[in-house]
This record gives structure tokens, C-alpha cells and sequence, in this order.
């Protein structure tokens, strides 16, 4: 019995195979020229594909050894040590030496493919670096992280990064259609959109719900011709052959939708970005939405109640000072009752300090007084508002001329000219 994953099967083996990536594969894309240019010169660069799960990135890497002709090693970081890659190579150059030796072949640089690159850690990654800076191999690395945080700089420097998409609803259905022909399988075009939705642009997903699917499913009985349970267009001459795809089929093999939200990745400060921006604008829909996303992912929240509360501050402040209260309160809910209740709780909170009037006035007053205590360091606090501790200080003017309501200004003498908190139109709305 043959368990190779159905992603596994249908994998493309040449770029015109390859599904998506135009920017990258299409007539102008940068990886068709490369390997154009390689045909002449024999050099082709290290690479650091960057984008989502399931858009390509192993796939475009077997594409380039295959043209390339070159020796392909294939790790994970998640259970790959750099030893074993150096390992790997200590032999691979060993066998061409002999080789070569005896007139077999010339060598050519490995491509050593490395998938979620951004698991090795810094000394892991230094390590690779002399095989790269050498040519001794072309490296071919993939994260689904922003390589500028997670990949040190000198492998940065000697690589070129290339951004891949997500795939888009039209892409996924040309891959969803292939696999149904594979497969033998119909369904509806209701169907096949709820497979595309849920798979979230994450082609492997895809595959797999619907290969689950299709052991679930049953052989159509449906009259010779029907048009429903087949891409537009196209009459299944033969439809007793093939197993119907329902909605239920696709709903019970995807179990729980794909919510891709890493929680140290950068998708989650796109996500946690996107909600507080949305609160500022006043844009109650749109932060709910960043709250379901980040609630139905498992985000601790505890996390999204603490930056409601540095929010009721910053950027509702003096406008409605009983913000910080409500956001307060909101935090402890949370810490009280927990999920899945205390989603409530939040949303809440999150209408509430969305729809609030703005008014950042005391946050930029106290750091614009940041930037004069670093500019300026310890100047000396005026005379009148020292405290006469001692008799001592009493007879130097220590707290001379100390007026408890005065207008006068209470800053250093350096400073005493300056205004840092500016009263808000929103203040007391």
C-alpha cells in the first residue's frame, strides 16, 4: 500500500509544472533567468526563500537542483544539527574527489536546501557560512519568518532573498482541480470554494484535507452528464466512476481551520499591529476581527488585555480618563475567568476603548520630556522647590520664595520656557 502523502505525489518536478510564484517563475521572474544565465556561466547564487506555508518554497528548491543538474541534500532544522550537514559534505566531497580522480566527473557545488532555516540558531547558522563564502555549496535556504530578524547578517549579505505570495483563490483552485483528476473525485463548485477559503492559501493544506475527504466520500450515482458535481465547463462522461466530495466531507477531514499565527512569528505582530491601529481609528469591525484572529489562534489573553491597558493610556488618555479603568477591569476578567468566556470580555473592552474619543496629549508630553532629560541630563531643579531639609540648606535659599499655586514655572532655568503637555480638542469628550 502506497502512503506517500498526496502533496507528496502531485509535487511539480519542472517550472512549468509550478503552480503560482509569476513574479518569480513567470517569463520575467528572476528564478527563470537565473537559471537561463546559469546555462552559460555555471553560477547560480545561495537563495532565502521567504513566504507563507504551503506557496512553493521546497517545491521551486528540487526545481533548481533538477535543471541545475546538481547534487541535492535536503534538512529541516527542526531535527537537523549543522554537524550532520558538515558531515554530509565531508563525504559528498570526498566522493568527488575520487571521482575526479578517476576522470568520472567534474565537480559541481551541492545545492544544500534547508527548510525553516529560521529554527538554526546563531552559532548553527555560522557554521554554514565558510561552505557558502567558499561556493563549496549552493545554499537554498526557506522560513516562513522575516529572514531580517531571524537569519544572521552575513549569510543575508551572501544570499538573495526572494519573497514568495500566498496563493490566491484562482491558483489553489488549478491545484485543487488537479488533485481531483488524480484522485478521481468530484465536487461542486460550492464545495471546492469552501476547500479554497478554509485552506487559506496554504496549498499543502489543501491536499491533504482533500485527500481525507475522498476516503471519506462515496462513488457518485448521480445521472451520466450532471453538471453540478463537475468544474465548469467540463461534463463527467463517467460520473458513477468517481467518489462525490461534499461540504460535510471537507468540513470533517478539516476538523479546525488553518489559522497560521505563530506566536513568535511575524504574522503575530502583523496581527497584534493591525488591532491596535484599528482601535486608534475608531474602527470597531475591523479590531474585532484582529481579536477573533488572535483569540481563535490560542493567544494568551492576558497578552491582548495588557495592551488594551497601555492603549487606554496612550491613545485615549485625557479625552476619557475612565478608559484605563474599564481596560483595567478587563485584564482582570480575564484573569479570573479565563477562555473561553473571558473572549467576551474582550470584545467588550475592545468596542469600548475602539469607540472612545483619542487624545495622546499626556503620552507625547511625557516623552517629549524623555527626549529633554536625555538631551539634557540632571540640570539643576530650581532653588524654591528644594526641600530645607537641614538648617544648612534653609540658610543657602533651599525653598525660598516656594508659592504652593503659582503660575510661574516650576522647570530648571534651562527649561523654563517650555510647554510639553498640549491640551487635546477630545480632552473631557
Amino acid at each position: 500500500m502506497d502512503n506517500t502523502p498526496l502533496p507528496e505525489k502531485l509535487r511539480p518536478e519542472k517550472l512549468s509544472e509550478f503552480v503560482g510564484q509569476k513574479h518569480l517563475v513567470g517569463r520575467d521572474g528572476i528564478i527563470k533567468k537565473l537559471l537561463s544565465s546559469t546555462k552559460k556561466s555555471d553560477f547560480f547564487p545561495s537563495i532565502i526563500f521567504w513566504g507563507p506555508p504551503g506557496s512553493g518554497k521546497t517545491t521551486l528548491a528540487r526545481i533548481i537542483a533538477k535543471e541545475l543538474k546538481r547534487d541535492f541534500y535536503e534538512f529541516s532544522a527542526v531535527n537537523t544539527s549543522s554537524k550532520e550537514i558538515q558531515k554530509i559534505l565531508k563525504n559528498h566531497n570526498l566522493r568527488f574527489r575520487i571521482q575526479e580522480k578517476k576522470q568520472l566527473s567534474t565537480h559541481k557545488s551541492p545545492i544544500v536546501f534547508l527548510d525553516e532555516i529560521h529554527r538554526f540558531n546563531k552559532a548553527q547558522q555560522d557554521k554554514l557560512l565558510p561552505h557558502v563564502e567558499k561556493g563549496e555549496i549552493i545554499l537554498i535556504g526557506a522560513t516562513t519568518e522575516n529572514p531580517s530578524f531571524r537569519v544572521i547578517a552575513p549569510l543575508m549579505s551572501r544570499s538573495r532573498v526572494l519573497v514568495l505570495k500566498q496563493l490566491d483563490e484562482k491558483e489553489l483552485m488549478r491545484i485543487i482541480q488537479r488533485a481531483m483528476k488524480f484522485l478521481k473525485i468530484s465536487a461542486n463548485l460550492e464545495t471546492r470554494k469552501f476547500l479554497v477559503e478554509a485552506s487559506n492559501g496554504d496549498a499543502r493544506v489543501a491536499l491533504v484535507v482533500l485527500e481525507i475527504a475522498s476516503n471519506l466520500a462515496k462513488k457518485s450515482n448521480n445521472p451520466k452528464g450532471s453538471k453540478l458535481l463537475n468544474p465548469p465547463g467540463k461534463i463527467d462522461s463517467h460520473p458513477s466512476d468517481k467518489k462525490i466530495i461534499t461540504l460535510k466531507n471537507i468540513e470533517q477531514a478539516l476538523q479546525k481551520r488553518q489559522l497560521n499565527f505563530d506566536k513568535k512569528g511575524e504574522e503575530f505582530y502583523n496581527v497584534i499591529s493591525a488591532f491596535i491601529k484599528s482601535m486608534r481609528a475608531s474602527n470597531i469591525d475591523a479590531a474585532l476581527y484582529y481579536l477573533a484572529r488572535m483569540v481563535e489562534a490560542g493567544q494568551d489573553p492576558l497578552y491582548i488585555a495588557r495592551r488594551m491597558v497601555v492603549f487606554a493610556s496612550e491613545d485615549i488618555g485625557m479625552a476619557v480618563p475612565t478608559a484605563l479603568v474599564v481596560a483595567n477591569e478587563v485584564f482582570r476578567a480575564c484573569e479570573t475567568i479565563g477562555y473561553p468566556e473571558c473572549a467576551i470580555n474582550l470584545a467588550h473592552g475592545v468596542a469600548y476603548l475602539a469607540k472612545a474619543k483619542k487624545d495622546r496629549s499626556a503620552y507625547d508630553a511625557y516623552f517629549s520630556a524623555v527626549a529633554d532629560v536625555k538631551n539634557f541630563g540632571n540640570l539643576p531643579v530650581p532653588m524654591n522647590l528644594r526641600n530645607p531639609v537641614t538648617k544648612l540648606m534653609k540658610e543657602v535659599g533651599y525653598g525660598k520664595g516656594y508659592e504652593a499655586y503659582t503660575k510661574k514655572s516650576l522647570l530648571p532655568e534651562k527649561l523654563k520656557d517650555k510647554r510639553y503637555y498640549v491640551k487635546n480638542n477630545n480632552e473631557g469628550g
